[in-house]
């Protein structure tokens, strides 16, 4: 059954600055949302997701009907070992805050982004949503999964008990436009974008990467996810099941798995952005780093059957992404 999103909602995009938020804001302007429907979009400084009686008031002032949580902190593998403290408590905060104030004040429907990394190191493949908790986590970002998982629990727990109308998105590798560039903080595609876009610049003659490059990843473009975060708070209603006593609550999973048929090796990605950037020199893999998870592909049976599916290639999402950060380098380049 459809979710009738009216023709005057107040839509809420926590987080709609980042790479995630600003994609699906993008898309709701595309669907026409913006004409009737008025969208929220309040920047860091406007308000603190981690204070709770902050986010309180502001929910109070603005009465969001929608509200979709694409705000977390987020980084590589080098950042979440790093920062661990960082990682589950902002994102513990941030969550809990926004879920528990959207159930208090009456929100019609809360959609939120969790991560392909809530599920174990040495998952069965492909990976099913029912798989989340059967075995032990991948260690370097074990702190940012359980405050994931965390949140899709809090969700789960107000669909069951409350009949809170709550969905949860669960992305594979996501990368796109506005993505993070740091040089030891980001994900494997914008850090492998910039190391070779300046290998070429500066003509390096060779460019290290982490680990062996053996394992294995399927990639989504930012822009994918934003059409399917649309589609599915129009399409899917699990808290529809629940009110017809459907499912018992074993079954009341609010989780749905986002991601492509499509997986690649690091090394094969590494040579694809490389080529992509015109980079001619050698690739040296620096076999003391960590790989990270074996393999990680999802099993998106569940939202196939609901009728989407991705339409950008990672060759077409590659070359976008490379396009939108030589436009964003250079114009930093000429600000400064």
């Amino acid at each position: 059954m459809s979710f009738q999103l009216q023709p005057k909602e107040t839509i809420f995009i926590a987080g709609s600055y980042g790479m995630v938020g600003s994609a699906i804001k993008k898309e709701l302007y595309k669907d026409g949302f913006n004409v009737n429907s008025k969208i929220l979009s309040p920047t860091k400084e406007e308000l603190n997701l981690t204070d709770f009686q902050a986010v309180k008031q502001w929910f109070k002032q603005n009465k969001p009907t929608i509200v979709i949580i694409a705000a977390a902190k987020v980084g590589g593998i080098l950042a979440n070992s790093k920062f661990p403290y960082d990682f589950i408590l902002q994102n513990l905060k941030i969550q809990t805050n926004l879920i528990e104030i959207s159930f208090l004040t009456n929100v019609k429907k809360l959609l939120f982004l969790g991560s392909s990394c809530i599920y174990p190191k040495l998952c069965k493949q492909p990976i099913k949503e029912n798989f989340l908790l059967t075995d032990s986590l991948e260690k370097t970002n074990e702190f940012y999964a359980i405050a994931k998982i965390a949140g899709i629990k809090l969700c789960q727990s107000l669909m069951i008990q409350n009949k809170f109308n709550a969905i949860c998105l669960m992305p594979t590798n996501l990368y796109g436009p506005r993505d993070n560039y740091h040089p030891q903080n980001s994900h494997v595609i914008p850090s492998l974008i910039r190391k070779f876009y300046e290998a070429k610049k500066f003509n390096k003659k060779n460019v290290t990467c982490w680990g062996t490059g053996s394992p294995l990843r399927e990639f989504l473009h930012v822009d994918d996810l934003a059409k399917a975060c649309l589609f599915l708070l129009k399409n899917w209603n699990p808290i529809e099941d629940i009110k017809k006593q459907n499912v018992n609550n074993e079954e009341n999973t609010c989780w749905i798995n986002v991601g492509t048929e499509y997986e690649i090796s690091i090394k094969e990605l590494a040579e694809k952005i490389s080529d992509a950037c015109g980079y001619e020199g050698k690739i040296i893999w620096d076999n003391s780093k960590p790989n990270g998870t074996p393999r990680k592909k999802l099993d998106t049976t569940k939202i196939n059957s609901l009728g989407w599916y991705p339409k950008i290639s990672l060759d077409e999402g590659i070359k976008l992404t490379l396009d939108a950060y030589i436009e964003e380098r250079i114009s930093n380049e000429l600000r400064t």
